[in-house]
């Protein structure tokens, strides 16, 4: 490049150091990423720039930082030919005056400031010390600074700053005493980064690290200051920083010196632990280096005695605790840090001082300080394995020290002592007792539980000063869990004290938790046991191991929950198994075959918790286990030994009531064994003495445990039970409470009342029922049992009924053993059963639950005492419904309490109506008074309550069948039996005759028309277990009433009685498929039961259903409903011709009411068509005149435009069109009032006022005008063919009038419009055609111009596709309304027409007409109509489009100069349209033309006019060929900058249009490279960058190829830059850059360079647009990158000078 046109290099770069400060993030990185750019190529110039810039310093340049970060780069991207020094010089005292002018301390500027003087110094180190040594002075503000200087040019570059260290040291020293606390962090951080590049340096290079003498004094002064004074300061900052260089400098000191500083310096560090955790983990660090210096030194024996190192280690015991306190992930990685630390501090001390050090741990061991305790034992715990053989001959006293501790209660101690001892068994330390002991730690602590805690809390020697919290009881259980099976699988030296010592581990209470790991580790060892047989008799041998009837009575109760953690069941039972031979000998035989039998139930727990009863289950598997196990051994004085000992394992758990509870059933089970009955006396005493009775579980297994001694021992039990109930109250302790406490003594009253009833209970349960009869009377013929009923608790309440029922069930089962008898007084204890399930008021005990619990077990024993006799007492029996059905209704949660309760209020019903009645006909009545009290849960909108009323109908059915219909007992007997005989009816003939007992109901008893409608709609339920119950209740209903007898005198053929039970057959093939096959189709199932029912229901029933229909299409359900309907069809339409008028008038009443009840329109229509089908299979006109007077009654007194759901009589409007045999019928009625629809006011200039109607208020007119609309929305035949024969006019007409009342919309009328809309829709709808019917719903009421337009090509579209033989005949209707005076009209016709002209291929003369009239309207007064011609032009199909081209293509361009724009826009899309298949002779005379007015529109601010105006463009380029070629290319040239300004619009259409269009023109322009360009992803990519390559690559092509057009081009581009859109202007801004850039044309530089430059340095400064000024950044850097270097290089620094010397003179001046 020439030097006339050389760039102003210094003002192109200063105005980007100007954008540094913009406020604009974008804008700093552009100019930022610029000056890099810049400064990579000619580092020199920025520089020369940035020192103008700085002058001003930080008061007149908002971002010196980022000046000085470009200068740093700029420094370092110097070769070192270009180094100057003066240069060097002048920057690094730009930087230092300024840092010297603030006080500041690491602000951004200065950290910038400081890189730029160590990038100086990575070039000319002695420069910058030089420079900085000026500044290191006592009295300056920046000596600061600069020493952080140094510091970061020793961490940077030490193998440079080393050897200059000396003079640093020198300067130093001197003003250190000098310097203030507040900056003395900053010089002793800088010590310390300098003894680290010492440190480094010595390591790269030993040989030449240059510690001379000097040095040496240096540093000896420097830490002599560090240590004497500024760590003695009362700054923390201070103390911390110099303890950290101090820790740094020892390495690097004289022996003589550390040795003598060692006084001084160990207790500053040490002091340093007292603070946070962060200082304390580099004290230690500190710590670390001094005691390697100290310690391990090379040249002469350790410097401290171990004496000296006592503070030290005695410092850093509780940092190890304050490391495992801890747990905050933020701190967590330092605390693990600084435990490595000390770890590494006493292990550098153990090398030295391994005997010392061992007594010190030891010692601190014994102190119970808990800190230095914990400390010591992880320290112990670490070093043990690292110096085993230095502390061998310690191990002893080791040993000693542990045990001493084993009584310590802090978690955090006895974790770490858990984890010593593991490491210690690992090394084989553990032997003889104290091995035992230590067992026993582990064990102890594998039964912790989390309730532990609050017991370790309140233990008085527990010191509180300083907790060790952070381990939990469950992290110390774990690792004495893994510790103890780690111990027993991998040392084998370990098997001999683990056994048989594992085994007094067992029994004893506290180690209870630990059963699973014992049994665990007792299975291990007998897997790896390395002796035999003598494991057992080792067992056998010695006096301290518990025999077998402890182990048995142990283990045996400790079963009790499977569920228990670590598999307590499966190990306890495994353990059992290998200790067999311990037993009995005939017992292995029998434990190997049922021991893997119980341990499979229990193996899959989360299977077990599917089961609700699994406890109960698992526990009676332990007594029969127990049970057939004492009936194997067969030893009586063993039995009786282990019932000693269970006997005595009650204090093993006292206060656990689940295992007492098992253990007093084990003890039961035992002595119902045994034959001593002193024996079992004095044992039943023990167990009641040991009972918690408060417990309801422990009462429970007492009770249970009763009963099985009373098995045996009844009277005994019984004995001892009425002692019990005479002493209640009797105790003097309890009297004297008593007179304190009401609350207190019934709740022991409570108590003592419930374990009596339920021993009571359980001892009549298992006692023989040959011997209960007179007991049981006594107990309540003499009113004993109602001492026990004055309860409260519902605990109390549900023994006292639980007892109840054991009596009964008692009663019950001696009857089935052949000895029955009447329990008295039953109808009192029923009485007392209901008292007792109901809520009590002033009982503050029960809570919602336990309430239910008592309802249900309340039910059950009711439905005990019912069917015992006596028979009930119609009262009882009232009075035991009324109490009892509500359940029905209570909520369904808690399922697994809710759902028993329901299956006992079942039972209890069935059990009422089997015991209830004397004959079938009392029993009938019975059932039926039952199922009318059932039915409002069976139609319950609630779907649980619909399955327990169906699921109760269901089995009372059942019942009443049985008993009803199986035959009679000579004997009394109900149901079948033995001795059952059927009735032979012939035999008997009139059942009058018979005895009552044996009168069977009738037909009619049963009600089935009432029963059919109340129960077929649970036929369709959504629940499909109701709907298989439903149809099973109705097989039941049908099955037992054909089996009663006929009614004397009956007119019934055989071929009907053949019928219906070949319809019940039906019916109960569909059941019996609904049981087998659930994936059958609920639909077909329903279908055939209502056909069966149509068959089996008599006409009277069918009456009675049809009337009772309204509820039950009125039903909650909506599938249920439409199943009633479906089912009501199905009977009209089968069975309605014998249906009367009378009966069909209620019929349709009852529809009507279910009509207007119906919230679900679904349900409306669908009842509405159970109407339609009543009145064709009935009398239309009854169901007629039904309908409309309704109707007429709902207009007179209702506002129908308000009820909820719409107007049902207009629903019924629409059914009666839509059926194919009313809809004619019903069209007569209202085809009179069709040509009376009103006319609406607005654009009608030619009607006259009276012409135009209003809407008439005579009620009949109205339904009339709904049935209508109704008529037209029915779709039916009748009314489909009245339209379609005029579809033409009615169409076309209805569309004019959607033009005018548009037009009234915008006065504000919209009601004309809502009517005509629903007139249309209706229309769509009555000839089918849905795609317009859709059409209107989605746009009708739209009043925009253009939606409303658009409706109408919508509408005409839709016709011409779905009816085409109608389109000729509704364009002659339009065309003659095109000359109408209405505007709105005009333009509905326009649209229409315009859509119709697609479809007009076979039209004929009828086109030419149609593009006559389009072309004659494209001058109307209304745009709209010159769009809508327009439009409809360019629409005529390609057959005939050619012959009209030229006349469409001069329409379009008279109407690109039209005055609304919205004309336009279609003029250019209609254009692009008619190219794609126009000829050249068409558009040749008009191509220019038309290009020049598109590059007109081309700048336009809409963008779909410039989109579409760029691709019209494009689609011209296809007729540049020929004699137009060379003319259309310059258009191309001329057009070529705006498309590739264009190409990145802030439109997304618009560069998708330029993209397409410089593709088609590109072949024009003749670049081969062009072409490939724009097929690569960068001139696809949206984003900024790939643009701006894009933009250079189309550069480089231009000035390459086209240099002759590139004058052209800048100038286009260069009026680009004041575009209205910023996106624009930065394209402008970049492609003349680029341009500029690339171009080797001295014409082109000297006419643009210039102006663009100007232009660019303008626009930097005062454009709003920060996408504009980043732009602009880049664009310099790009030109400055670009140009000749050498003339940037002539720019001198004198010429750089004079801006700034008038900047400061202005600023003088100013």
């Amino acid at each position: 490049m020439a030097s006339s046109t050389s760039i102003p290099a210094s003002e192109a770069v200063q105005v980007l150091l100007s954008l540094l400060a913009d406020d604009s993030s974008s804008v700093r990185e552009a100019s930022m990423s610029s000056l890099k750019d810049i400064a990579a190529l000619n580092p020199l110039l920025v520089l020369d720039c940035c020192t103008v810039v700085s002058r001003g310093g930080r008061r007149r340049f908002g971002n010196m930082a980022g000046v000085f970060q470009v200068m740093a780069f700029g420094v370092r991207a110097l070769d070192k030919t270009d180094v100057d020094s003066a240069f060097m010089a002048k920057l690094a005292k730009i930087a230092t005056a300024e840092m010297t002018s603030s006080k500041e301390l690491n602000s951004d500027w200065q950290r910038a400031a400081t890189s730029l003087i160590v990038a100086i110094g990575s070039h000319l180190p002695d420069l910058m010390m030089d420079e900085i040594f000026i500044h290191l002075s006592g009295t300056n503000s920046a000596l600061q600074a600069m020493v952080q200087i140094l510091a970061e040019f020793a961490s940077t570059d030490p193998l440079q700053f080393i050897p200059r260290w000396k003079g640093v040291l020198s300067r130093i020293l001197p003003i250190l005493g000098n310097v203030r606390d507040m900056h003395r962090p900053i010089f002793a951080n800088a010590f310390k980064c300098w003894c680290q590049a010492a440190w480094q340096y010595s390591i790269d290079f030993p040989s030449h690290f240059p510690q001379d003498g000097d040095v040496m004094s240096f540093l000896n002064s420097a830490f002599e200051l560090l240590l004497r004074v500024w760590a003695a300061s009362r700054d923390l900052k201070v103390r911390v920083a110099s303890v950290e260089a101090l820790g740094q400098m020892v390495g690097l000191i004289t022996r003589t010196q550390l040795k003598t500083a060692l006084p001084r310096l160990i207790p500053t560090i040490l002091d340093l632990y007292k603070k946070d955790q962060d200082i304390a983990f580099l004290a230690t660090r500190s710590l670390h280096n001094l005691l390697n210096a100290s310690l391990l030194s090379e040249s002469g024996p350790p410097m401290l005695d171990f004496e000296d190192l006592t503070l030290i280690l005695s410092t850093l015991l509780p940092v190890v605790s304050i490391n495992n306190d801890n747990k905050d992930q933020s701190d967590f990685s330092v605390g693990l840090k600084m435990y490595n630390e000390v770890q590494h501090c006493f292990l550098t001390v153990g090398l030295v001082y391994p005997d010392d050090l061992f007594l010190f741990l030891v010692n601190k061991c014994r102190l119970r300080e808990e800190p230095s305790t914990f400390g010591a034992l992880c320290i112990l715990k670490h070093l043990l394995p690292r110096l085993s053989e230095a502390w061998h001959s310690k191990i002893p006293l080791l040993v000693e020290a542990v045990k001493s501790m084993l009584e310590e209660q802090n978690l955090g101690v006895r974790k770490a002592l858990s984890e010593l001892i593991v490491v210690m068994a690992s090394h084989c330390y553990l032997v003889g007792s104290s091995g035992e002991l230590f067992i026993e730690y582990l064990v102890r602590h594998c039964a912790i539980i989390d309730q532990d805690r609050s017991d370790l809390e309140n233990t008085p020697n527990k010191r509180i000063e300083m907790k060790i919290g952070a381990v939990t009881h469950s992290e110390l259980r774990a690792v004495c869990e893994k510790g103890l099976l780690l111990v027993t699988i991998t040392i084998p030296e370990m098997e001999h004290i683990l056994w048989p010592f594992l085994l007094r581990m067992i029994i004893p209470r506290t180690y209870a938790g630990a059963v699973a790991t014992v049994c665990r580790c007792i299975s291990e060892l007998w897997r790896h046991r390395s002796y035999n047989n003598d494991m057992l008799s080792e067992c056998k041998t010695r006096p301290d191991i518990p025999t077998a009837e402890e182990l048995l009575a142990r283990l045996v109760v400790l079963l009790h929950d499977p569920l228990a953690r670590e598999q307590l069941a499966t190990q306890i039972l495994t353990v059992l198994c290998l200790l067999a031979p311990l037993f009995p000998k005939n017992i292995n035989f029998f434990w190997q075959d049922e021991i893997p039998k119980m341990k499979a139930y229990v193996s899959d727990t989360e299977d077990l918790k599917q089961d609700p009863s699994y406890q109960d289950t698992w526990d009676d598997m332990i007594i029969n286990f127990l049970a057939e196990s004492l009936d194997v051994i067969q030893d009586v004085d063993w039995v009786m030994a282990l019932g000693n000992v269970f006997a005595k394992h009650y204090e093993l758990y006292a206060s656990d009531d689940q295992h007492t509870a098992l253990l007093h059933r084990c003890l039961g089970i035992l002595l119902q064994k045994v034959n001593d009955r002193a024996y079992v006396h004095d044992k039943i005493d023990w167990m009641y003495k040991q009972a918690n009775i408060a417990n309801p579980t422990n009462r429970l297994g007492l009770a249970k445990a009763m009963g099985l001694v009373a098995a045996s021992h009844l009277d005994t039990v019984l004995e001892k039970l009425k002692d019990i109930l005479d002493n209640v109250g009797l105790s003097i302790f309890q009297r004297i409470l008593s007179l304190f406490s009401d609350n207190i003594r019934t709740e022991e009253s409570d108590d003592i009342h419930a374990a009596l009833a339920l021993m009571y209970g359980y001892a009549a349960k298992y006692a023989p029922s040959t011997v209960i009869e007179a007991r049981i009377n006594a107990l309540v013929g003499t009113n004993m049992l109602s001492r026990l009923l004055h309860v409260r608790h519902p605990r109390a309440k549900q023994a006292v009924i639980t007892a109840i029922d054991l009596l009964g069930n008692a009663v019950i089962n001696a009857a089935e053993s052949g000895s029955p008898f009447p329990l008295k007084r039953r109808d009192q204890l029923l009485d007392y059963i209901l008292t007792l399930m109901g809520r009590d008021d002033e009982d503050g005990f029960a809570d919602y639950n336990e309430l239910l619990r008592t309802q249900a077990l309340a039910i059950s024993a009711c439905t005990t005492l019912v069917s015992v006799e006596p028979k009930l007492t119609v009262e009882t029996r009232n009075h035991v419904m009324k109490a009892t059905l509500g359940f029905f209704a209570i909520p369904n949660d808690p399922v697994d309490v809710v759902n028993p309760l329901i299956d006992n209020l079942i039972t209890l019903l069935c059990a009422i109506l089997l015991t209830g009645g004397e004959d079938g006909r009392s029993r009938a009545e019975l059932l039926m008074l039952i199922l009318r009290q059932i039915d409002q849960f069976v139609c319950s909108p609630v779907e649980y309550q619909r399955k327990r009323g169906c699921l109760a109908v269901h089995e009372m059915l059942l019942k009443f069948r049985i008993i009803c219909v199986s035959g009679y007992c000579a004997l009394g007997c109900h149901g079948s039996c033995t001795h059952n005989k059927q009735i032979d009816r012939t035999l008997y003939g009139n059942f009058s005759k018979l005895p009552s007992a044996f009168l069977l109901p009738s037909r009619e008893a049963l009600c089935l028309g009432d029963r059919v409608i109340m129960y077929l709609p649970r036929c369709a339920d959504t629940n499909s277990e109701v709907r298989k119950i439903s149809a099973q209740i109705l097989d039941l209903l049908f099955s037992i009433s054909l089996s009663f007898p006929r009614p004397a005198g009956s007119s019934i053929s055989a071929e009907d009685i053949e019928l219906s039970y070949s319809a019940l057959s039906s019916l109960e093939d569909v059941i019996a498929i609904l049981r087998n096959d659930t994936s059958i189709d609920p639909s077909e199932v329903f279908n055939r039961i209502v056909s069966s029912l149509c068959t089996l229901l008599t006409k009277d029933e069918l009456v009675a259903t049809l009337h009772g229909c309204s509820v039950a299409i009125c039903d909650k359900i909506k599938q249920s409903a439409e199943g009633a309907i479906q089912a009501i069809v199905e009977f009209v339409t089968k069975r309605g011709r014998e249906l009367i008028d009378i009966d069909i008038s209620r019929t349709t009443q009852a529809l009507i009411s279910a009509t207007v009840h119906a919230t679900d329109k679904h349900l409306r229509v669908e009842t509405l068509g159970a109407i339609s089908s009543l009145a064709e299979n009935t009398s239309p006109k009854t169901v007629f005149d039904e309908v409309l007077a309704t109707a007429g009654k709902d207009l007179v007194t209702k506002d129908i435009s308000r009820l909820r759901g719409g107007w049902p009589m207009q629903d019924a409007f629409y059914a009666f069109s839509q059926h194919m045999v009313l809809s004619v019928l019903f069209l007569d009625h209202v085809i009179s009032v069709l040509r009376q629809i009103p006319i609406l006011r607005g654009d009608v200039d030619r009607v006259e006022d009276s012409q135009v109607e209003s809407h008439t208020e005579d009620g009949n007119l109205q339904t009339a005008i709904f049935a209508l609309t109704a008529f037209f929305r029915g779709g039916g035949k009748v009314g489909k063919r009245a339209v379609e024969q005029n579809y033409a006019s009615v169409l076309s007409e209805l569309t004019l009038q959607l033009g005018s009342c548009h037009g009234l919309t915008y006065s504000g009328q919209h009601e004309p419009l809502r009517n005509l809309l629903i007139a249309f829709q209706a229309f769509c709808e009555c000839v089918g055609d849905l795609e317009m019917g859709k059409i209107l719903a989605r746009d009708g009421e739209l009043t925009e111009n253009e939606r409303w337009i658009s409706l109408v090509g919508d509408i005409a579209g839709c016709i011409s596709i779905k009816r085409p033989k109608e389109v000729q005949n509704i364009c002659l209707y339009l065309k003659n309304s095109m000359d109408r005076p209405q505007k709105y009209q005009r333009e509905a016709a326009a649209a229409a027409l315009s859509e119709f002209v697609r479809y007009s291929g076979g039209l004929g003369s009828l086109l030419e007409q149609m593009v006559e009239v389009l072309c004659r309207h494209v001058s109307d007064e209304s745009s709209t109509v010159r769009r809508l011609c327009l439009r409809g032009l360019v629409q005529i199909p390609l057959i005939h489009i050619l012959k009209y081209t030229t006349q469409i293509l001069g329409v379009i361009l008279a109407l690109l100069d039209d005055s609304d724009e919205s004309v336009q826009l279609t003029a250019v899309s209609c254009l692009l349209m008619i190219l794609e298949s126009s000829p050249d002779d068409a558009v040749e005379p008009i191509l220019l033309n038309l290009s020049k007015r598109l590059r007109n529109l081309q700048t336009s601010m809409n963008a779909k006019m410039r989109a579409s105006s760029f691709a019209v463009f494009g689609a011209l380029s296809n007729y540049g060929i020929g004699s137009l070629k060379e003319a259309f290319v310059e258009q191309v040239h001329a057009a070529v900058p705006r498309l590739v300004l264009h190409v990145h619009d802030e439109d997304v259409s618009v560069r998708l249009a330029c993209r397409n269009t410089l593709k088609r023109v590109c072949p024009l322009m003749e670049i081969e490279g062009l072409h490939a360009l724009l097929n690569t992803q960068i001139f696809l990519s949206d984003h900024r960058s790939d643009y701006e390559d894009l933009l250079r690559d189309i550069a480089k092509q231009f000035t390459q190829h086209l240099p002759s057009r590139v004058d052209s081009y800048m100038a286009s581009t260069v009026q680009a830059f004041d575009a209205p859109w910023p996106i624009i202007q930065a394209n402008a801004i970049y492609f003349c850059s680029s341009i500029l850039s690339l171009s080797d044309s001295q014409h082109i530089l000297a006419v643009y360079h210039s102006q663009v430059f100007g232009m660019l340095v303008g626009k930097m400064s005062r454009s709003p647009d920060a996408v504009v000024r980043a732009t602009c950044s880049a664009a310099l850097g790009l030109l400055l990158k670009r140009s000749n270097l050498g003339s940037w290089r002539t720019v001198q620094l004198d010429q750089l000078d004079s801006p700034s010397r008038n900047h400061d003179a202005e600023s003088t001046k100013n």
